[in-house]
């Protein structure tokens, strides 16, 4: 189960798992065909791209890992390896559901096109809805090609689905083109508009998501063919780009991360725990702000009860305001010139006790 959670996280992390990769996994633990199927489903709906070691898309949906698992399952099963239970989840089952209705529907003729077509001119709502789910196998075939991208599988076939309805919408049947031909480049937008927009926690320009495409698509390759993650210059020179160009797509690449995040293998700490507040007063600001007002208080608890009031009331040492020397005449029922003089005074007097050093010396 561990080997297989890694597994997960690996292709999560890098949008595609080789073949070869799986079914070293799946070398650890005992599997049956049926699961294998599940696993394959699995990775399908978290968006990670199934590759072949030159980097190419598998192209059977798990053949090799299918024949793994039937490999196994003909030898003596060891006595206590560890079972598995790839629990099938909601969103896997209506994955199902929905390809098995689809590939019910009877794909349509050239005259069958043109026909609905026409009707679908005139208004015809049925002819409209016949239109799309005939074609909605060619949405989930787009779709495939932009797994690992941001988006789940569902969602890539819902965003699909809508650049269908679309291509129905606008096909002129008089050009004598095929209707999917014309509907492919409307899925696609459709697809890619969705990506920019929604497969990322910050939206990256549709034009940057293509550059970016590409960039990670070079890597891929790169990481098959020389066994390593290449460096910004190799991919630069696949691009013919600059290296600069390169450094910025990838790091508009780079994905937020949850402050939320556990960490440690215990998870009982979070990421936002060992982020530093730039913010927060540091221990030793704190202790000498402390010790500073402790040596005020000190000093001022020497003072005659009016003295030590007007001084509070003139620098808001109470926990309030700075008070203007109005304000503090007012309070005492007296000039503001009487309470400049008591000011003036005081402080002078402070200045001569040992604690208005210890201040100094502190600052």
């Amino acid at each position: 189960m561990d080997e297989l959670r890694q597994l997960i996280a690996d292709g999560q992390e890098k949008g595609a798992l080789t073949i070869d990769q799986i079914t070293a996994a799946l070398e650890e633990v005992e599997v049956s065909k049926e699961q294998v199927s599940e696993l394959h489903a699995y990775l399908v709906d978290q968006g990670i791209e199934i590759v072949t070691k030159d980097g190419k898309l598998a192209t059977s949906e798990n053949g090799k890992m299918e024949a793994a698992a039937e490999a196994r399952a003909s030898q003596q099963p060891a006595p206590k390896k560890p079972q598995i239970d790839l629990t099938v989840e909601p969103s896997l089952d209506s994955l199902r559901l929905y390809l098995r209705s689809i590939g019910k529907v009877n794909l349509l003729t050239a005259e069958l096109e043109v026909s609905l077509a026409k009707r679908i001119e005139r208004g015809d709502m049925d002819a409209k809805q016949q239109m799309v789910e005939a074609n909605l196998r060619l949405v989930v075939s787009i779709a495939k090609g932009y797994l690992g991208r941001g988006l789940t599988f569902l969602d890539l076939i819902q965003e699909g689905s809508l650049g269908l309805i679309r291509a129905v919408e606008k096909f002129d049947y008089r050009r004598g083109y095929k209707f999917s031909t014309y509907a492919t480049w409307w899925i696609r937008q459709a697809v890619t508009r969705a990506i920019a927009d929604k497969g990322r926690t910050i939206r990256i320009p549709v034009h940057m998501v293509e550059k970016l495409n590409k960039v990670v698509h070079v890597e891929r390759q790169l990481v098959q063919s020389l066994g390593r993650e290449p460096t910004p210059e190799e991919i630069a020179h696949e691009l013919e780009c600059t290296v600069r160009e390169v450094r910025d797509i990838m790091r508009m690449s780079q994905q937020p991360i949850s402050l939320e995040k556990p960490i440690g293998e215990e998870e009982e700490s979070e990421l936002g725990d060992f982020v530093e507040d730039a913010n927060a007063v540091s221990p030793f600001e704190l202790a000498s702000d402390t010790l500073r007002k402790e040596n005020v208080h000190r000093a001022l608890a020497t003072l005659p009860q009016r003295e030590r009031e007007v001084i509070e009331m003139r620098f808001g040492l109470t926990g309030g305001r700075p008070r203007t020397l109005e304000e503090v005449g007012r309070a005492f029922n007296v000039t503001r010139e009487r309470i400049r003089q008591i000011e003036n005074h005081t402080l002078k007097k402070l200045e001569s006790l040992p604690e208005a050093q210890r201040l100094r010396d502190a600052s």
